[in-house]
């Protein structure tokens, strides 16, 4: 039906409006910190799948166990989200400061156990033109469930 084929594609133009700045990263993000994981669900299920660390408010209606770093707190209260967000800043900064004053000192290489190695750019990950389609395709799909739920 027409009007079912344009809500959709409606749909896929935001994702495709939200996503597609992943293009232009030059290299992943070293963590990502997310506010509300029940609201940003895809964003915490795109960072476990890439391996990324994930920093997260967690409410109790919220699942820790994706979250690699829970800060348990009130995720729909403004003035905490706000302090948390605030401290979080704050030490990325200094963090920053730090890093940029004392340069990394080598450390001797130990023989461990490689580990699969987690793309390191955005250029490493296999995305090209269909891929990305298909992804955008697997979300869509995702919502479409999501909302047939609901009803």
């Amino acid at each position: 039906p027409l009007k079912e084929r344009i809500k959709l594609e409606k749909k896929l133009n935001k994702l495709r409006r939200n996503l597609d700045g992943l293009r232009e990263m030059t290299k992943l993000p070293g963590v990502v910190y997310v506010v509300d994981p029940t609201v940003e669900v895809h964003a915490v299920r795109e960072a476990n799948i890439l391996g990324i660390p994930i920093v997260a408010i967690c409410d109790t209606n919220c699942d820790p166990d994706l979250i690699d770093y829970p800060i348990p707190g009130n995720d729909d209260a403004i003035k905490a989200t706000r302090l948390i967000t605030s401290r979080i800043a704050d030490a990325v900064l200094e963090g920053r400061e730090g890093l940029q004053i004392t340069a990394p000192t080598p450390e001797p290489e130990a023989e461990e156990e490689a580990e699969e190695p987690t793309p390191v750019s955005m250029d490493e990950i296999p995305l090209d033109e269909t891929e990305l389609e298909e992804h955008y395709e697997e979300m869509l799909e995702e919502l479409i469930e999501e909302e047939e739920k609901e009803v």
